[in-house]
């Protein structure tokens, strides 16, 4: 499905991210889910070194004016090392999307540009204990004295909380106000930032991931990321890339290869097990499910790249690929292990992991539930706005207009007794 979005500058590209996925070395891999690795430093740098991070930012700041297409091929070929590695490249862009739209020039020098080359690291600080969903209850409070902010709190389930040069945080800067009341900040890891927690994980390991607690922690005012009480559109911007690069984490479909070459070579009652119907029927069910998120997936992509429709439509579009993508990530890699059989269930093939970190995808910005909410929602308003355009099928129907009339009720209201009964 990618070939009709390719040219030749993205299949050299393409090509590039491959070498790099390449020169990962496999003990790495395996080190990180084991849990034998804090942060994959080595990663990052060498990433960076081949300027094949924050690709779509300008190049006066390290990136390469790429586009969020080119960013998906990226994200995509990552993802065959595993979630944590695509993850790693996807909050380079995630981070970055701050900075680059909202930043300073003086914060973009200053952040950015180490950021894309990969000698400094940063972190999203959004999830809180009690929040979860709920970024706009957070309780994470900025208060401002003289020429700093004070931030108090904490926030969970950051990505590279060890590792991270500094962190992007929300916080309260104005109680009360609803969708008015959060700012943003970059904060730097040596300003007095605590991790008092790296997270035992089900699969996703080895990128840092954890808790950070902020106690009058000073910041300068300087370091506020646009502007003050303002942070809900940096968040609702940053959810673009959250979204969008979920739908890029493809990994599954290296999986599924795996479980068909298995089921061409492995051999029951007689023949191949890809012979049989359970198996080969598994395999044409997945591999039309990945082409039809994937196809959706450089879609939504190209749409973001063309600033097609509104805000609410693009973020109705961004949030189906986060539902689909990762749904159908999660059911492929399932099926992959059925076909492999108990062998899948063990450390001899790398399904099994792969099984454990698709769970997460699921979840993380924005479970799939949310993304219904945001679906469904951002769709009514279209439709209600619009009325209906071109033909009307309402009305292609066989009953009278007097019949409809009666037939067609969207109340409750009572039906009036009959005088004498």
């Amino acid at each position: 499905m990618l070939d009709v979005f390719m040219t030749e500058e993205r299949r050299k590209f393409r090509r590039e991210v491959q070498d790099l996925v390449q020169s990962v070395p496999r003990q790495l891999i395996l080190d990180m889910d084991a849990d034998k690795v804090e942060f994959p430093y080595e990663f990052v740098r060498e990433a960076g070194r081949r300027n094949l991070l924050g690709v779509r930012f300008p190049a006066k700041y390290g990136g390469r004016d790429l586009k969020w297409v080119d960013e998906l091929i990226a994200v995509s070929e990552v993802s065959k090392l595993g979630v944590p590695f695509a993850c790693l490249v996807s909050v380079t862009s995630i981070v970055g999307e701050g900075l680059n739209v909202f930043g300073t020039e003086a914060q973009k020098k200053k952040y950015l540009k180490p950021l894309t080359a990969g000698t400094q690291w940063a972190g999203e600080a959004l999830t809180e204990p009690r929040g979860g969903s709920d970024f706009f209850g957070a309780t994470t409070v900025a208060r401002k004295s003289g020429g700093a902010y004070y931030l108090t709190g904490q926030k969970r389930f950051v990505v590279g909380s060890e590792g991270a040069d500094f962190f992007l945080v929300f916080a309260v800067t104005n109680p009360g106000a609803g969708r008015d009341s959060i700012s943003a900040f970059i904060v730097e890891r040596d300003m007095g930032v605590e991790v008092r927690h790296v997270y035992g994980l089900m699969g996703c390991r080895g990128a840092g991931t954890g808790r950070l607690v902020f106690r009058d922690v000073p910041v300068p005012e300087e370091n506020l990321l646009g502007k003050e009480n303002e942070g809900a559109r940096i968040f609702y911007k940053l959810m673009v890339p959250e979204r969008l690069l979920s739908g890029g984490m493809d990994g599954s479909r290296a999986i599924l290869e795996l479980a068909a070459r298995y089921a061409d070579k492995r051999k029951a009652f007689g023949q191949t097990i890809r012979s049989f119907e359970g198996v080969s029927f598994k395999i044409a069910d997945c591999i039309t499910k990945l082409d039809a998120a994937s196809a959706l997936a450089y879609a939504v992509a190209k749409t973001v790249d063309d600033g097609v429709g509104t805000a609410g439509y693009q973020r109705r579009l961004v949030s189906e690929v986060k539902k689909l993508c990762t749904q159908t990530g999660w059911e492929v890699v399932n099926d992959a292990m059925q076909i492999l059989g108990g062998i899948g269930y063990t450390h001899v093939y790398p399904v099994e992991r792969a099984l454990r970190e698709a769970r997460l995808a699921m979840i993380w910005t924005g479970s799939t539930e949310i993304m219904n909410l945001i679906i469904q929602h951002e769709y009514y308003k279209e439709i209600l706005a619009k009325g209906i355009e071109g033909r009307d099928i309402e009305g292609d129907v066989s009953l009278t207009d007097a019949e409809l009339d009666e037939e067609r009720i969207y109340d409750s209201e009572p039906i009036e007794e009959q005088p004498g009964r």
